[in-house]
């Protein structure tokens, strides 16, 4: 099991209920890295998973064989699965949209494209970089074969995101840089304005009153 790859699926749309609060100046975590496409092609993992090579479905392992069966079906209808890559031994968590309209021409479950199989593709961010799963299993005996595709559509959006979260901690940054140096420069006045204070006597005139007393 590569438990490091499974550790770097995320989805697309993320739940942002229950979050807890942030300080004013932190940098969110970026969902992507700068050059999406050159990570792709350049990373062993990603190599190694652009081809198409065999796959199998790990989802009930300590299940008997028809009850996986039926397991698998009904994951896919209800729009998930868990699958592995078998020369790498990498596993994924697939989600994707399950919908059977009949109007839809690129279905990412299919289950009429070929008979006894169903063809499976899902969307998401995988170390930093959008991919696409697809590929295809028997529905007996639950292997098949599969590969990971650079997602470039889905890749282009992320990097509009990316850059604006970047401008904005950039302009967060200026704002913070210039508040400190308002504060420097005038921190200069403020020192003199205690020192002549002080030499005027107005802490002065206190003490000497408690000494009268």
């Amino acid at each position: 099991m590569n438990e490091a790859a499974l550790a770097g699926m995320i989805p697309y749309d993320t739940i942002g209920l229950y979050e807890q609060p942030k300080p004013r100046f932190i940098f969110k975590m970026p969902r992507v890295v700068p050059d999406q496409k050159s990570k792709f092609e350049s990373d062993e993992l990603f190599r190694r998973l652009s081809r198409e090579s065999e796959i199998r479905y790990t989802g009930y392992r300590e299940r008997g064989l028809e009850e996986r069966q039926i397991r698998f079906q009904n994951g896919c209808r209800e729009g998930h699965t868990e699958i592995s890559f078998v020369a790498s031994g990498t596993n994924l968590q697939l989600v994707f949209n399950a919908t059977q309209n009949p109007y839809v021409h690129d279905k990412e479950c299919d289950f009429d494209k070929e008979h006894g199989k169903v063809h499976i593709k899902s969307y998401f961010i995988m170390n930093g970089v959008c991919v696409r799963f697809r590929g295809w299993l028997d529905l007996e005996r639950l292997d098949g074969v599969g590969c990971l595709e650079y997602d470039e559509r889905r890749a282009m959006h992320e990097d509009a995101i990316l850059r604006d979260q970047i401008d904005r901690y950039n302009q967060r940054l200026r704002e913070f840089e210039d508040t400190k140096r308002v504060y420097r420069e005038n921190r200069p006045d403020e020192m003199e304005a205690v020192r002549r204070g002080v030499a005027s006597g107005g802490i002065g005139v206190g003490t000497a009153t408690m000494w009268r007393r």
